[in-house]
């Protein structure tokens, strides 16, 4: 079995840096989905309230065979319950759904700037992570002008923050925050949407590697630090987003890739996505 390195978040617990995202899976289809993504390897699973799709990777996890405490679980507040107590409701709802007796990592999933205050919020979280039913919580989306007002108005520094991240949005303004701050980096739609198979500089990076241009997003990704969770529902896929630690880019083709930016995001932009279902 392929060991997938961890990285140390600040408050002591160890996150598997390459797992596996649900987003988009069918309900139905979540738990076949995530005992494949098990059975190749993975061992860090990202879903989320508003996927719709927590039963099923619950189920998986709870029927894999595989000890709990080898799987890392992280699950996000949808967007619908920011209040204080309708927070600690859904975080509720998230540990019947799943049926696990904690979860590694819970995430504030937008900050909703316009809707309301992401600070209350946060405050339930920290309480959320006092019952000891969570082992960690951040944040999801978060630009470097949400961050600082929690630092500034709460007593716990996120343990991460999941924004999107590829070649074509590098987010070194808020990469480098988070890295000032103790604050761990996840990418989300690590490649681009699958836009990065048919990029010039990737294609010739990864003929070189003898890799897939996807592959090498992967690495980079890996090797800039970020803790990366690729989705897909085919096995051949899986397996291959997996296939990323018998090779090492150079530091010219980490930073070429990186040379790729031009802030285009595939996703909506925090400080104006504001929907709640």
């Amino acid at each position: 079995m392929t060991a997938v390195p961890t990285i140390t978040l600040n408050n002591g617990v160890e996150i598997p840096q390459l797992g596996f995202g649900v987003f988009k899976v069918e309900p139905e289809k979540t738990k076949e989905t995530t005992l494949t993504a098990l059975d190749v390897g993975y061992r860090h699973i990202d879903t989320a309230e508003m996927y719709g799709n927590e039963k099923g990777v619950g189920e998986a996890v709870r029927t894999s065979g595989i000890s709990r405490d080898e799987i890392f679980v992280t699950s996000k507040l949808n967007n619908s319950f920011h209040a204080y107590d309708d927070a600690i409701k859904a975080f509720d709802r998230t540990m019947a759904d799943l049926g696990l007796d904690y979860l590694d990592l819970f995430l504030i999933h937008w900050p909703l700037p316009k809707v309301g205050d992401f600070v209350e919020t946060w405050k339930a979280m920290e309480e959320i992570s006092r019952s000891g039913r969570c082992r960690a919580i951040g944040v999801s989306n978060f630009q470097p002008h949400h961050l600082q007002r929690l630092l500034d108005e709460t007593e716990t520094v996120p343990a991460v923050n999941q924004i999107e991240v590829h070649p074509y949005l590098t987010q070194d303004d808020v990469r480098e925050f988070g890295s000032r701050h103790g604050i761990a980096t996840e990418a989300w739609s690590p490649l681009a949407k699958g836009a990065v198979a048919g990029d010039p500089t990737l294609v010739r990076i990864a003929e070189q590697h003898g890799k897939t241009p996807a592959q090498v997003t992967l690495r980079w990704h890996i090797q800039r630090g970020d803790i990366v969770f690729p989705k897909s529902a085919n096995r051949s896929r899986m397996e291959a987003n997996f296939d990323v630690f018998d090779f090492e880019l150079g530091d010219d083709d980490v930073a070429t890739i990186a040379g790729l930016n031009r802030d285009e995001r595939t996703g909506p932009d925090p400080d104006e996505f504001n929907w709640v279902p």
